[in-house]
């Protein structure tokens, strides 16, 4: 295993400004995806925009571990916010993840369980989890551990909000994370999951307004995280 840190936004708002950091950068595209590896604070990283979406994140995340053999993948970026301790530009960290559209509930199964592997929830990794708290509280922003919640739909509407909170107790919800905690659950790879809260009660709105300031927080996180990741 290498001390190679892979890194997966979906947007390029959410990776270009950690590229702009990285030195001594090769790139190619592998499955129509640019992977840029470099330096960024003297250690190795590889850096991805996956694309918007639980298909895209996972061929992302599956073709990164196959062609780069990270020892960690961190997924950074934007999302919404499920709870009222979490507003615009305060920032969800992942200790689990769940995909909240994965439904054979009508077979007898739990909402959200992935048949095959029988599991709801995908832990992230502990020690992962703690450096980016670290990293966020060394930057003075406010972030709160929690499940967050992924699938495929931009969730605007408040009753849609207060239903996967209900079921799954999550704190946030994005498109891509738990797709990438399925992948690197199934490889046996540690993960982390960073989310600035990009909307809140605006939904739409708020996420045209503040998802470049947001995704540009969460990048400053995950460079310190990169600083001080041991």
């Amino acid at each position: 295993m290498s001390n190679l840190i892979g890194i997966i936004g979906a947007m390029d708002i959410e990776v270009d400004g950690l590229i702009s950091l990285a030195v001594d950068k090769s790139d190619e595209v592998v499955s129509g995806i640019r992977f840029v590896k470099g330096k960024i604070a003297n250690k190795d990283v590889v850096i991805a925009k996956c694309g918007i979406g639980k298909v895209f994140a996972a061929i992302c995340a599956q073709t990164m571990l196959l062609r780069y053999n990270p020892s960690i993948i961190i997924n950074s970026g934007v999302a919404g916010t499920l709870t009222k301790d979490l507003s615009v530009m305060d920032v969800a960290i992942a200790d689990k993840v769940v995909q909240h559209d994965m439904d054979t509930s009508a077979l007898g199964d739990p909402r959200g369980m992935i048949s095959g592997i029988n599991i709801i929830y995908m832990e992230a990794d502990e020690r992962i989890k703690n450096t980016l708290k670290s990293a966020c509280i060394s930057l003075d922003c406010n972030g709160k551990i929690g499940t967050i919640a992924s699938g495929d739909k931009f969730i605007a509407e408040t009753a849609q909000k207060e239903e996967i909170k209900t079921t799954f107790g999550a704190i946030a919800c994005e498109m891509e994370g738990a797709s990438i905690g399925h992948v690197c659950y199934v490889n046996k790879i540690p993960f982390g999951i960073i989310r600035t809260i990009s909307d809140g009660e605006g939904a739409e709105m708020d996420y045209t307004t503040f998802s470049q300031e947001a995704a540009t927080q969460s990048i400053k996180i995950v460079e310190k995280f990169i600083q001080i990741y041991e």
